[in-house]
C-alpha cells in the first residue's frame, strides 16, 4: 500500500474513533442526566385524605407542593382523596402503581399504616409522610421520610397568652368565665395541641377553667359551631380549635356571640381579613404549624439525596416548625410588657429551660 494511501486510511480510522468517542460520551450523558436537561428532576404527587378548603393543614400542604413547583426542578399534582376513608388506599395505591410519580406525599396518623405497606410494596418509590411517622417496628422504611410537629410547644404559648389576655379581660368578655377547647377527633396529635394548651394556660393562671370537647369529625363547620356556642355559653371566653374545617364552625360561633378564637394550623386572622373582616377581628391567633414548609424542604431533600430520603425529622419552635401567627387586629393593640413575657417563655422552650408536656409518652418534652 502506497504511504500516502496508508497515511489517508489511518487519519480516517482515528476520525472514526473520535466520533465514536464523543458519540458515546453524549449517550452517556443523555442517558445521566435526562430529567435535568429537560427540567424537572422529581415527579411528585401530595395525596390529601380529605378535601382542600379547610382553611388548615390540607390547604398548607397543598400550599407548600405549590411553592416546591415554583421553587424547584419539580413537577406537582394535588388529588383529593374525599372523606370516605375506604377510598384512600386504593387511591394512594394506583398513584404508586402507576409509576407516574417519584415521590408520594401524604399526612396525618390515619395514613401512615397505608405508606408503611405501600413502602414496602414499592421499595423503588418514596415517600413524605408529614405529622405522623412510620412504624419502625414493622416496617424499616428507607423510602419514607417522615415529618414530625411539636406542635405541644406552639400550643403552651397559645394557652399561656389565651389566659393572661382572659385576665387582662378582653373587650366584651368577662375575665375569669375560662377557656375552652374544641378538637376534631381525640388521637394522639390532637391531644398534644390540647395538653400543651392547658399546660400554658395553667402556668399562667392555675385556677383558670379549661373545658375540652371533641367534634369527631374534621368536616363538620355546622357542628363546631354547636360546641363551640355551648363552650362559650358555659363561660368561655375564649375557644381554641384543633379541628380542620370543623373549627370554622368555631370562627363563626365567636363572631356571633362576641366572644373570641384561636385558629390552627395557618394564619386564620390572616386567610378572612380579606374577605371576612368582622369575622377575622374575632381571631385572636393561630397555632400554626409550618407543614408547606416542612413539605418544601422534605422535597427539596429528596432532590439532594435521591438515594435516601428516609428517617424522621422533628419540627418545634426551635425548628420554626411551629409558632404563633404574627401579632394582627386586637393583639396589634395590647402592651408591649405581654409580648415582651411572651418571646421569654418561647425562649425557655427553645433552650430546654421550660418544659412542655406532650401527649407522646416516648416523646421527651420541650
Amino acid at each position: 500500500m502506497r504511504p500516502a494511501l496508508r497515511f489517508l486510511l489511518r487519519q480516517l480510522l482515528w476520525l472514526l474513533a473520535a466520533v465514536a468517542v464523543l458519540y458515546g460520551l453524549k449517550a452517556a450523558g443523555e442517558r445521566l442526566l435526562p430529567r435535568a436537561q429537560a427540567g424537572h428532576a422529581v415527579r411528585a404527587v401530595l395525596f390529601i385524605n380529605g378535601t382542600l378548603g379547610d382553611k388548615s393543614f390540607f390547604d398548607g400542604a397543598a400550599k407548600g407542593m405549590r411553592e416546591a413547583a415554583r421553587q424547584l426542578p419539580v413537577t406537582v399534582k394535588i388529588v383529593e382523596g374525599g372523606t370516605d376513608p375506604t377510598r384512600w388506599l386504593p387511591a394512594l395505591t394506583a398513584l404508586a402503581d402507576s409509576g407516574d410519580y417519584d415521590l408520594i406525599v401524604t399526612g396525618t396518623y390515619t395514613m401512615a399504616p397505608y405508606v408503611e405497606q405501600l413502602a414496602r410494596a414499592y421499595p423503588e418509590r418514596r415517600f413524605v409522610l408529614y405529622d405522623a411517622a412510620v412504624d419502625a417496628g414493622r416496617c424499616a422504611c428507607r423510602n419514607v421520610r417522615s415529618l414530625l410537629f411539636r406542635q405541644n410547644e406552639g400550643a403552651y404559648l397559645a394557652g399561656w397568652l389565651a389566659a393572661r389576655l382572659d385576665r387582662a379581660g378582653l373587650p366584651g368578655v368577662a375575665p375569669g368565665g375560662g377557656l375552652g377547647v374544641m378538637g376534631g377527633m381525640q388521637f394522639p396529635v390532637v391531644d398534644d395541641f390540647i395538653v400543651g394548651f392547658r399546660a400554658g394556660a395553667k402556668a399562667a393562671d392555675p385556677d383558670l377553667p379549661v373545658a375540652t370537647q371533641y367534634a369527631n369529625s374534621f368536616s363538620d363547620p355546622a357542628l363546631g359551631k354547636e360546641i363551640a356556642k355551648t363552650l362559650f355559653g358555659r363561660g368561655a371566653g375564649i375557644v381554641f380549635h384543633v379541628a380542620g374545617a370543623s373549627g370554622q364552625g368555631v370562627n363563626e360561633a365567636a363572631l356571633e356571640t362576641g366572644r373570641y378564637a384561636i385558629g390552627v394550623d395557618v394564619d386564620q386572622y390572616a386567610l378572612y381579613r380579606p374577605r371576612q373582616p368582622a369575622l377575622a377581628a374575632r381571631i385572636l391567633t393561630s397555632v400554626v404549624k409550618n407543614v408547606d414548609v416542612a413539605v418544601l424542604e422534605a422535597l427539596r431533600a429528596s432532590l439532594r439525596e435521591p438515594a435516601a430520603p428516609g428517617g424522621v425529622v422533628s419540627l418545634g419552635l426551635a425548628e420554626r416548625g411551629v409558632s404563633l401567627a404574627p401579632r394582627a387586629g386586637l393583639l396589634a393593640q395590647w402592651p408591649p410588657a405581654l409580648w415582651q413575657e411572651l418571646e421569654q417563655v418561647r425562649a425557655e422552650i427553645v433552650a430546654g429551660q421550660r418544659r412542655v408536656p406532650s401527649a407522646f409518652s416516648a416523646r421527651t418534652p420541650g
